[in-house]
C-alpha cells in the first residue's frame, strides 16, 4: 500500500532548528497546535492552503506516533522564544520606555477635549 506521501520526506529541519512540512513554509508547530486545539484535518487544510489533506494527516500521524519527542521540541521552542523575548526586553528597555511614553503622549494629544 502506498499512502501517497513518503514519511521520511514529511519534515525538514531549517538551519535555525525549526521543523517545517517539506515543500512548504508551514511549521510542524502550526499543525500540531491546531490539532491540539481541536481543529480537524480538514479545518487545518483550510487554515493552511499550502498543505494537502494527505500532508496534514501524515503530520498528525507523525505527532501521535512521536508525541513525547514532538512535545519536548515544542516546549524547547517555547522556552527559546521566551528567552529571546526577555533578552530583547532587557536589551531594549530604554527604547521601549521612550516609545511607550511617546505613544501615550500622541494618544492624549489626539483625544479631543
Amino acid at each position: 500500500m502506498n499512502p501517497g506521501i513518503d514519511l521520511t520526506d514529511l519534515l525538514v529541519r531549517t538551519p535555525q532548528g525549526s521543523w517545517r512540512i517539506a515543500g512548504t513554509r508551514i511549521s510542524l508547530d502550526s499543525v500540531v497546535y491546531s490539532f491540539c486545539e481541536g481543529a480537524t484535518p480538514e479545518e487545518i487544510c483550510q487554515d493552511f492552503p499550502g498543505l494537502s489533506l494527505a500532508q496534514v494527516y501524515a503530520t498528525i500521524a507523525y505527532y501521535l506516533n512521536n508525541r513525547e519527542q514532538v512535545d519536548r521540541y515544542l516546549q524547547q521552542a517555547q522556552q527559546s522564544a521566551e528567552d529571546l523575548r526577555q533578552d530583547l526586553k532587557t536589551r531594549h528597555s530604554d527604547f521601549l520606555t521612550d516609545l511607550r511614553q511617546r505613544l501615550t503622549a500622541a494618544r492624549q494629544s489626539a483625544t479631543p477635549t
